[in-house]
């Protein structure tokens, strides 16, 4: 039984205790009344107790520690009778070892941490998304006016966020507010369309692979990305895929629109 898609990334925010309160509660009643959530919400508490329980430490060989011992003497004998050797010369095999030992605990862990990482840009920004919404924090600075909105994020984030109204294309801006995503501070607008909101998320362009901005998770949420004057935007809404490609369209046209 899977959990809910647009839950995965809050659930793992769960065990970790990463939630505010508010969110929390929110999310634990959600658990106790969802069976995909709950399993999802044990197994996760499970490996996470495995991993803080399991035995990491994997202690050098007393040959090793024989050999870099006698190392280090010959390096000493050496250096007051003038002779002093090369860093690369002596038992390198010693040292092989170790960085092999380190390398497989290394490995060893990052194996079994890799299937908990679900921490992707996108699953970033639809947490957010929710997150906005379930915790009454959409909006910080509240208008309509593109023009109080996009000045108030001066100071506030070292880029400036392009701002556009778009009520005749059925995409009201409600307003702003400041978020985290990707290491950092970005810009959020919100817009609204019916009895939807639009989050879109506002942050400098990075070189990202192909593949991955090709890359769509399968969710209830739709997202659609774009770039533009060394910026790029993220729209995360629960409108269908056709509606939110009209908004990106609409938004991209009257920025280019505004800048020539």
């Amino acid at each position: 039984m899977n959990p809910c898609l647009h839950r995965e990334s809050l659930l793992q925010a769960l065990v970790d205790g990463e939630l505010d309160a508010a969110n929390a509660l929110a999310l634990e009643a959600h658990v106790r009344t969802c069976a995909g959530c709950s399993e999802h919400y044990r197994l996760l508490h499970a490996v996470r107790t495995r991993l803080s329980s399991a035995d990491l430490d994997y202690p050098a060989p007393p040959q090793l520690r024989g050999r870099i011992e006698a190392m280090i003497d010959r390096e000493s004998q050496g250096a007051r009778s003038g002779r002093v050797r090369p860093w690369w010369a002596g038992p390198a095999t010693g040292w092989s070892a170790a960085g092999a030992m380190a390398a497989i605990a290394a490995s060893l862990l990052l194996f079994q941490l890799a299937p908990l990482q679900t921490n992707s840009l996108e699953d970033q920004l639809v947490a957010n998304h929710v997150r906005s919404l379930q915790a009454n924090h959409l909006i910080d600075v509240a208008t309509s006016d593109r023009h109080v909105v996009k000045p108030w994020f001066n100071g506030k984030v070292d880029f400036a966020p392009p701002v556009v109204d778009l009520a005749d294309q059925g995409f009201a801006l409600a307003g702003g507010r400041l978020d985290y995503a990707d290491g950092r501070e970005v810009a959020a607008l919100v817009y609204r369309h019916q009895a939807h909101v639009i989050n879109v998320f506002v942050m400098p362009a990075r070189q990202r692979p192909l593949a991955w901005l090709a890359h769509a998770r399968p969710t209830r949420y739709s997202i659609a990305h774009w770039s533009r004057g060394g910026l790029e935007c993220w729209a995360v809404s629960d409108v269908e895929p056709v509606v939110l490609e009209r908004f990106r369209s609409a938004f991209y046209a009257r920025v280019a629109t505004a800048t020539g």
